[in-house]
């Protein structure tokens, strides 16, 4: 009998089905300084425990990404470890801070089925959790994965795709970032003047810079998740695919475009929601990665006076700067979009 597992095909998925996922992971400071050298996120709360102190954090709280990284990376073995792509992401809501010394678990449920035109392939919709060491639920959102399947003639195993909201509610925001003391926020510390009211609907913000990715970083950045997807590593069997070469998880490209935007959002220093994501186009190492924002709303917290929200599209792109904010082309996508993000930030008021 073996004792390995190939990982779970299109047609290994039940509607209802529930996953428990291991490893349970302890996130340490060598994991944050690790996650900063990768990508070079500056927020100043995420970086310095007297500045998160001063605001109302009991020390410095987990990079919001890197929390979303770790769960993900839980989910892999069980539910993208044949995948061929992650395709997007819905209602992902950040509930609790996480500090170092959190241990981190997640479990799954499958809400959505869809086997494609092709037969060879299907897609996988999961709602997934990340939970810390005393139960506290820290972290959910839905993602949707095109899996292989093992036998092209075997029955799909369910015809559903789940109806998702396009945006996370406003009165579901702010429950993982404490009261903060904007009186005490160092804003010439924090690299940036700007309030949440000096942002204006419709305001378009070019990020500037662009970091080209190496082989090594995003394969050590996967591994930093424990994401064991065969697509990122495995370049003996990536070579007999359509692309020829490994595929940069899609996490990789939206911690490079978060780290990009602190240009320009220096101060919009917590995630609070991913309303929607797509991966437009796949990244591979060699390219650089370049972004922009765009702000779609601004709302006023329920019982905040301290912080405001921001809905931001942030648009990143492969080998293309951002001056004229490249997103469509002749109603498509543009050739060097490869990531469309529309999530919540807070920004003290």
């Amino acid at each position: 009998m073996t004792k390995t597992t190939p990982g779970k095909f299109f047609e290994d998925f039940r509607l209802g089905q529930s996953i428990r996922h291991a490893t349970p992971r302890t996130v340490t400071p060598g994991d944050v300084a690790l996650y900063n050298a990768l990508f070079g996120t500056r927020f100043a709360p995420q970086s310095s425990d007297p500045f998160a102190y001063a605001i109302g954090y009991p020390q410095s709280p987990l990079d919001d990404l890197l929390v979303f990284h770790i769960v993900f990376g839980k989910t892999v073995p069980d539910v993208s470890l044949n995948a061929v792509a992650n395709l997007g992401y819905a209602e992902c809501r950040f509930l609790r801070a996480v500090y170092p010394g959190d241990t981190l678990t997640a479990v799954s449920e499958v809400i959505g089925l869809k086997e494609n035109s092709s037969r060879k392939t299907g897609v996988v919709y999961a709602r997934s959790a990340g939970f810390k060491q005393d139960g506290a639920k820290v972290l959910e959102y839905v993602r949707w994965v095109m899996v292989r399947k093992r036998d092209a003639a075997a029955a799909a195993p369910g015809d559903l795709v789940p109806d998702l909201p396009k945006v996370v509610e406003p009165s579901a925001l702010a429950e993982a970032c404490p009261m903060v003391l904007t009186r005490h926020y160092d804003f010439a510390l924090a690299g940036s003047p700007h309030r949440w009211s000096d942002y204006a609907v419709g305001e378009k913000i070019d990020h500037v810079d662009g970091m080209t990715v190496e082989e090594a970083e995003h394969q050590m950045a996967t591994r930093l998740y424990q994401n064991t997807a065969r697509v990122h590593f495995n370049q003996f069997t990536q070579s007999k695919d359509r692309f020829g070469r490994r595929l940069i998880y899609g996490g990789h490209v939206i911690s490079l475009a978060r780290a990009l935007s602190f240009n320009g959002l220096a101060n919009a220093f917590h995630i609070a929601a991913i309303n929607a994501g797509r991966h437009v186009a796949p990244l591979f190492a060699g390219c650089t990665v370049f972004a922009w924002s765009e702000v779609l709303e601004k709302i006023e917290l329920p019982r905040r006076s301290d912080v405001g929200a921001l809905r931001l599209r942030t648009v990143a792109t492969k080998d293309q700067p951002c001056a004229d904010f490249p997103y469509k082309q002749d109603a498509a996508d543009h050739p060097a979009v490869i990531l469309d993000l529309d999530y919540w930030a807070l920004i003290p008021r």
